[in-house]
């Protein structure tokens, strides 16, 4: 059963030090980073790739075409199919979305979705009951982890929704801080990283500077959000016929 290591982090459109940053992600050497409020805008991907470039990941899914949320990967991965999914939208409110990856380690599969609920709590419960339905059918039968800004804390009724399918990996295996926001002075956890039947969770966490994470000044300079990292453990399919490589599989390629 091969093991993945993957970050979830809002890293406030890059306004903040980028060099930073990228120490950061870098210290916690990812396989998968799932990013929140990446650049949408003009030179979106310019930016997301000088980002990439830095930390020696490759953009896979999302950027502009999901609204800012977006899936990184190194080279391990062997990348199936990739989605942008638009939620509905809120009239007077940012228009949400989802990017989501299927990817491959060896003979597993996993399917990564990086998200970011909106700030009413109304959307947010909408949107994730629209995500228990929608992200397995979207997964392709591999086994499920959604990673992101949830802009609500533990009990909150979008994570209660969400919780009918994934369960939050800092509650299985904790392993550093749970709270996020804000960065110099956190008191919230609104990052997490849920996973599905067919993932284990071996560590979730805020990094700790104290036990070989990124340094502190750099977690409080690189965003207004902390990370959330998590180690895990992906089931292999049982053995059987050979697969036909699916149509489109691809290794990620740099923008």
């Amino acid at each position: 059963m091969p093991e993945l290591r993957l970050l979830s982090y809002n890293v406030r459109s890059l306004r903040d030090d980028t060099a930073a940053l990228a120490r950061v992600i870098r210290a916690t050497e990812p396989d998968v980073v799932c990013l929140q409020e990446a650049p949408r805008f003009t030179g979106w991907r310019r930016r997301t790739a000088a980002l990439g470039r830095a930390t020696g990941l490759h953009l896979v899914a999302g950027g502009a075409p999901a609204r800012g949320v977006a899936v990184l990967t190194t080279l391990r991965p062997v990348v199936e199919r990739t989605a942008d999914l638009p939620l509905p939208a809120t009239p007077g409110l940012h228009r949400r979305a989802v990017a989501l990856a299927v990817l491959r380690l060896g003979h597993a599969r996993l399917a990564v979705a990086s998200c970011h609920l909106g700030l009413a709590a109304a959307e947010r419960r909408r949107h994730a009951a629209l995500l228990t339905d929608l992200l397995p059918r979207t997964a392709h039968g591999a086994p499920l982890v959604l990673a992101g800004d949830l802009n609500e804390p533990p009990g909150g009724a979008a994570r209660a929704t969400l919780g009918r399918l994934l369960r939050d990996g800092w509650d299985q295996a904790p392993a550093g801080g749970r709270l996020t926001f804000p960065a110099d002075a956190p008191d919230r956890a609104i990052d997490a990283v849920l996973a599905g039947p067919g993932v284990t969770v071996l560590r979730c966490g805020v990094p700790d500077p104290r036990e070989g994470g990124p340094g502190a000044a750099d977690l409080r300079a690189a965003s207004d959000h902390l990370p959330v990292l998590a180690v895990l453990r992906v089931a292999a399919p049982p053995a059987g016929p050979p697969r036909a490589r699916p149509a489109g599989t691809r290794r990620p390629v740099a923008d």
